[in-house]
Protein backbone atom coordinates (compact mmCIF):
# COMPACT_ATOMS: atom_id res chain seq x y z
CA UNK A 1 0.00 0.00 0.00
CA UNK A 2 0.94 3.46 -0.73
CA UNK A 3 1.27 6.72 1.46
CA UNK A 4 0.17 9.63 -1.20
CA UNK A 5 0.07 13.30 -0.24
CA UNK A 6 -2.31 15.55 -2.61
CA UNK A 7 -2.43 19.27 -2.71
CA UNK A 8 -5.53 20.57 -3.82
CA UNK A 9 -7.33 24.01 -4.91
CA UNK A 10 -10.42 22.89 -4.22
CA UNK A 11 -12.55 25.55 -6.69
CA UNK A 12 -15.98 27.32 -5.77
CA UNK A 13 -15.53 25.88 -2.11
CA UNK A 14 -15.98 28.94 0.86
CA UNK A 15 -12.59 26.79 2.93
CA UNK A 16 -10.57 27.56 -0.43
CA UNK A 17 -11.69 31.61 -1.40
CA UNK A 18 -11.23 32.50 2.52
CA UNK A 19 -8.09 30.59 3.00
CA UNK A 20 -6.58 32.20 0.01
CA UNK A 21 -7.78 35.62 1.19
CA UNK A 22 -6.00 34.72 4.58
CA UNK A 23 -2.76 33.15 3.92
CA UNK A 24 -1.52 34.14 7.68
CA UNK A 25 -4.17 31.93 8.74
CA UNK A 26 -4.53 27.74 8.71
CA UNK A 27 -7.48 26.20 8.58
CA UNK A 28 -7.76 22.32 10.28
CA UNK A 29 -10.40 19.64 10.35
CA UNK A 30 -10.60 18.15 13.71
CA UNK A 31 -13.73 17.00 14.06
CA UNK A 32 -16.14 14.68 11.28
CA UNK A 33 -19.54 15.87 10.42
CA UNK A 34 -22.20 15.35 12.33
CA UNK A 35 -26.15 15.56 11.79
CA UNK A 36 -28.88 14.79 9.52
CA UNK A 37 -30.88 16.09 6.69
CA UNK A 38 -29.32 19.47 4.97
CA UNK A 39 -27.31 20.43 7.32
CA UNK A 40 -24.10 19.16 9.06
CA UNK A 41 -21.91 20.37 11.80
CA UNK A 42 -17.67 19.77 11.92
CA UNK A 43 -15.17 21.38 14.67
CA UNK A 44 -12.39 23.50 12.73
CA UNK A 45 -9.21 24.47 14.14
CA UNK A 46 -8.17 28.58 12.81
CA UNK A 47 -4.26 28.82 13.54
CA UNK A 48 -2.26 31.75 12.65
CA UNK A 49 -2.27 35.63 13.07
CA UNK A 50 -4.83 36.78 16.22
CA UNK A 51 -5.98 39.83 14.31
CA UNK A 52 -6.74 38.00 11.13
CA UNK A 53 -8.93 34.93 12.85
CA UNK A 54 -12.18 36.86 13.64
CA UNK A 55 -12.02 38.23 10.35
CA UNK A 56 -11.48 34.81 8.33
CA UNK A 57 -14.48 33.71 10.52
CA UNK A 58 -16.92 36.35 9.70
CA UNK A 59 -15.95 35.83 5.68
CA UNK A 60 -16.95 32.07 6.15
CA UNK A 61 -20.36 33.16 7.80
CA UNK A 62 -20.48 35.17 4.52
CA UNK A 63 -20.34 32.22 2.47
CA UNK A 64 -23.49 30.12 0.78
CA UNK A 65 -22.85 26.85 1.80
CA UNK A 66 -22.13 28.04 5.85
CA UNK A 67 -24.90 28.53 7.79
CA UNK A 68 -22.93 28.89 11.07
CA UNK A 69 -19.51 30.02 11.90
CA UNK A 70 -19.33 30.55 16.02
CA UNK A 71 -15.92 30.60 17.99
CA UNK A 72 -16.12 27.92 20.74
CA UNK A 73 -12.67 29.36 22.30
CA UNK A 74 -12.11 32.88 23.13
CA UNK A 75 -11.28 35.43 20.46
CA UNK A 76 -7.60 36.98 20.21
CA UNK A 77 -5.26 34.29 20.01
CA UNK A 78 -3.43 32.62 17.79
CA UNK A 79 -5.42 29.47 18.11
CA UNK A 80 -9.23 29.71 17.94
CA UNK A 81 -11.37 26.29 17.52
CA UNK A 82 -15.03 26.95 15.57
CA UNK A 83 -17.92 25.49 15.29
CA UNK A 84 -19.22 25.15 11.45
CA UNK A 85 -22.12 24.28 10.31
CA UNK A 86 -22.59 23.52 6.55
CA UNK A 87 -25.60 23.21 3.84
CA UNK A 88 -24.57 19.91 2.45
CA UNK A 89 -26.84 20.78 -0.58
CA UNK A 90 -24.24 23.57 -1.42
CA UNK A 91 -20.72 22.30 -0.07
CA UNK A 92 -19.18 20.05 -1.99
CA UNK A 93 -16.59 17.33 0.08
CA UNK A 94 -13.69 15.99 -0.78
CA UNK A 95 -13.85 13.42 1.67
CA UNK A 96 -17.26 12.41 0.02
CA UNK A 97 -15.86 12.15 -3.33
CA UNK A 98 -12.80 10.14 -2.18
CA UNK A 99 -15.41 8.23 0.13
CA UNK A 100 -17.66 7.70 -3.45
CA UNK A 101 -14.06 6.35 -5.10
CA UNK A 102 -13.38 3.84 -2.50
CA UNK A 103 -10.03 5.48 -1.27
CA UNK A 104 -9.31 5.63 2.29
CA UNK A 105 -7.88 8.92 3.32
CA UNK A 106 -6.37 10.42 6.82
CA UNK A 107 -8.90 12.68 8.93
CA UNK A 108 -8.08 16.34 10.12
CA UNK A 109 -6.57 17.86 6.18
CA UNK A 110 -5.61 21.16 6.71
CA UNK A 111 -6.39 23.98 4.15
CA UNK A 112 -3.50 26.62 4.07
CA UNK A 113 -3.26 29.15 1.39
CA UNK A 114 -5.82 28.51 -0.40
CA UNK A 115 -4.55 24.62 -1.00
CA UNK A 116 -5.75 21.79 0.94
CA UNK A 117 -3.79 19.03 2.06
CA UNK A 118 -5.08 15.34 1.82
CA UNK A 119 -3.32 12.31 2.12
CA UNK A 120 -4.97 9.04 1.23
CA UNK A 121 -3.39 5.45 0.93
CA UNK A 122 -3.92 3.10 -2.05
CA UNK A 123 -3.54 -0.58 -2.90
CA UNK A 124 -3.17 -0.42 -6.09
CA UNK A 125 -0.74 2.63 -7.32
CA UNK A 126 -2.42 2.57 -10.88
CA UNK A 127 -5.24 4.64 -9.52
CA UNK A 128 -3.88 7.61 -8.55
CA UNK A 129 -3.63 8.74 -12.34
CA UNK A 130 -7.55 8.07 -12.28
CA UNK A 131 -7.87 9.81 -8.51
CA UNK A 132 -5.95 12.94 -9.79
CA UNK A 133 -7.77 12.92 -13.36
CA UNK A 134 -11.33 12.52 -11.62
CA UNK A 135 -10.44 15.41 -8.97
CA UNK A 136 -8.78 17.60 -11.72
CA UNK A 137 -12.35 17.25 -13.80
CA UNK A 138 -14.13 18.24 -11.05
CA UNK A 139 -13.15 22.00 -11.75
CA UNK A 140 -9.99 21.31 -9.18
CA UNK A 141 -6.35 21.84 -9.44
CA UNK A 142 -4.08 19.05 -7.83
CA UNK A 143 -0.49 18.78 -6.71
CA UNK A 144 1.48 15.55 -5.99
CA UNK A 145 3.27 16.29 -2.82
CA UNK A 146 4.24 12.73 -1.83
CA UNK A 147 4.03 9.12 -2.84
CA UNK A 148 5.77 6.43 -0.95
CA UNK A 149 5.44 2.64 0.13
CA UNK A 150 4.22 2.23 3.36
CA UNK A 151 7.01 -0.61 4.24
CA UNK A 152 9.52 2.30 3.83
CA UNK A 153 8.35 4.48 6.14
CA UNK A 154 9.59 2.12 9.06
CA UNK A 155 12.73 2.98 8.64
CA UNK A 156 14.27 5.76 10.43
CA UNK A 157 14.03 8.53 7.90
CA UNK A 158 16.66 11.43 7.64
CA UNK A 159 15.94 15.10 7.20
CA UNK A 160 17.53 17.24 4.66
CA UNK A 161 18.19 20.34 6.18
CA UNK A 162 19.62 21.70 2.57
CA UNK A 163 16.26 21.00 1.03
CA UNK A 164 14.16 22.06 3.92
CA UNK A 165 16.30 25.52 3.45
CA UNK A 166 15.30 25.66 -0.50
CA UNK A 167 11.14 26.02 0.21
CA UNK A 168 11.72 28.92 2.18
CA UNK A 169 12.11 32.82 0.81
CA UNK A 170 14.47 34.37 1.77
CA UNK A 171 12.24 36.76 3.52
CA UNK A 172 10.21 33.62 5.22
CA UNK A 173 14.22 32.46 6.78
CA UNK A 174 15.22 35.73 7.79
CA UNK A 175 11.69 35.95 9.81
CA UNK A 176 12.41 32.44 10.68
CA UNK A 177 16.07 33.11 12.10
CA UNK A 178 14.94 36.67 13.60
CA UNK A 179 12.28 34.61 15.77
CA UNK A 180 14.61 31.74 16.54
CA UNK A 181 17.31 34.48 17.84
CA UNK A 182 14.48 35.97 19.79
CA UNK A 183 13.54 32.61 21.54
CA UNK A 184 10.31 33.09 20.40
CA UNK A 185 10.05 29.25 20.11
CA UNK A 186 11.09 28.60 23.73
CA UNK A 187 8.85 27.19 26.00
CA UNK A 188 8.56 30.13 28.50
CA UNK A 189 8.82 32.89 25.79
CA UNK A 190 7.57 36.24 25.99
CA UNK A 191 8.45 37.56 22.69
CA UNK A 192 5.87 38.88 20.61
CA UNK A 193 5.97 38.87 17.01
CA UNK A 194 6.06 42.82 17.19
CA UNK A 195 9.09 42.59 18.85
CA UNK A 196 10.33 40.09 15.47
CA UNK A 197 8.28 42.45 13.06
CA UNK A 198 10.63 45.58 14.86
CA UNK A 199 13.81 43.36 14.34
CA UNK A 200 12.99 43.53 10.46
CA UNK A 201 11.92 46.55 9.90
CA UNK A 202 8.24 45.40 8.80
CA UNK A 203 4.82 45.48 9.63
CA UNK A 204 3.70 43.09 12.41
CA UNK A 205 0.71 41.70 9.59
CA UNK A 206 3.70 41.13 7.49
CA UNK A 207 6.03 39.26 10.07
CA UNK A 208 3.32 37.10 11.18
CA UNK A 209 2.56 36.16 7.27
CA UNK A 210 6.34 35.59 6.58
CA UNK A 211 6.52 33.34 9.86
CA UNK A 212 3.05 31.84 9.37
CA UNK A 213 4.19 30.42 5.72
CA UNK A 214 7.94 29.75 7.17
CA UNK A 215 6.16 27.52 9.85
CA UNK A 216 4.10 25.51 7.65
CA UNK A 217 6.13 24.81 5.37
CA UNK A 218 8.95 23.40 8.15
CA UNK A 219 6.53 21.64 10.01
CA UNK A 220 4.91 20.01 6.61
CA UNK A 221 8.34 19.21 5.73
CA UNK A 222 8.85 17.52 8.99
CA UNK A 223 5.87 15.72 9.33
CA UNK A 224 6.87 13.75 6.28
CA UNK A 225 9.04 12.24 8.31
CA UNK A 226 7.36 11.40 11.54
CA UNK A 227 5.18 8.62 10.08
Amino acid sequence: MREVVLRIRHRGEPEQTVSAAFPAVTMRSVSSMTGRGDTRRRIIELVGDADSIPEFIERLRETEPVVEAEPLSALGGERVYVSMTVDVNEWDSISERLSDMGVHYRMGTTISEGWERWTIYLEDPDRLNEIIERIEGWGNDVRLERNVELSQLTMEPQLDASKLLTVLTPRQRDALRAAIEAGYYGVDHDTTVEEIAEELGVSRTTAWEHLARAEAKVMEEVGGHLY
